[in-house]
């Protein structure tokens, strides 16, 4: 399988996509979220935005991969919300995304295959109201080298337009940085293993 170097996601929220059927008010809210501990936060966001709602059902999508996931439909039939609308994210193929669509029953029943459609159209319509971006994959380094070497290390990373995250040259020569996946031959390339520390293997940064 060949590496991935970028990751599909958005660029900004969206909270107050509307989508009406036979008197029932769907609102769509897709949020940005890389980490499942603050799945709280937003759902708690989405009660406040729409309060006495009926249901508040949800999927996302967490990791370069999507390997983080999870679905709820919320007290709606099994299947009916939660799946629908994580198979519209697998279809944007978008990551590091929760998408909550919140609803308002209007005294008319939907049925099984009327909520499945429900759900999958209010998800399918407020991703297209999003700006879907493309972001790098980095990869993080230390840099432990001697003091003389500080000219030459610094050099090579201006070449490889590389910024430093930190530094340190008051005792032994350190710098963190972060790398592009797609640079990283390149960059191993350039510098003696016997001077590089990697500190973190694999870290999705913007």
């Amino acid at each position: 399988m060949s590496e991935i170097f970028q990751y599909r996601t958005i660029d900004k929220p969206i909270t107050n996509f509307l989508l009406r059927i036979k008197g029932s008010k769907f609102y769509g809210l897709l949020l940005y979220m890389e980490n499942e501990n603050d799945l709280n936060i937003f759902l708690q966001k989405s009660k406040d935005l729409y309060p006495q709602a009926t249901h508040y059902c949800y999927a996302y999508r967490i990791g370069v991969k999507g390997e983080k996931f999870r679905v709820n439909d919320d007290g709606e039939p099994s299947g009916t919300a939660g799946l629908p609308i994580y198979n519209q994210l697998l279809s944007a193929d978008i990551v590091n995304v929760l998408l909550i669509v919140v609803r308002y029953y209007g005294g008319t029943k939907l049925g099984v295959s009327g909520l499945i459609k429900a759900y999958k159209e209010c998800s399918l319509q407020t991703i297209s109201q999003s700006n879907i971006i493309e972001k790098e994959i980095y990869e993080c380094y230390e840099l432990i080298f001697n003091y003389d070497k500080q000219s030459l290390v610094m050099n090579f990373l201006k070449k490889l337009q590389i910024e430093p995250i930190s530094f340190n040259f008051l005792e032994n020569c350190s710098v963190k940085i972060k790398v592009p996946v797609k640079k990283r031959d390149s960059f191993l390339d350039k510098f003696n293993p016997l001077f590089l520390q990697k500190f973190v293997s694999y870290k999705l940064l913007a």
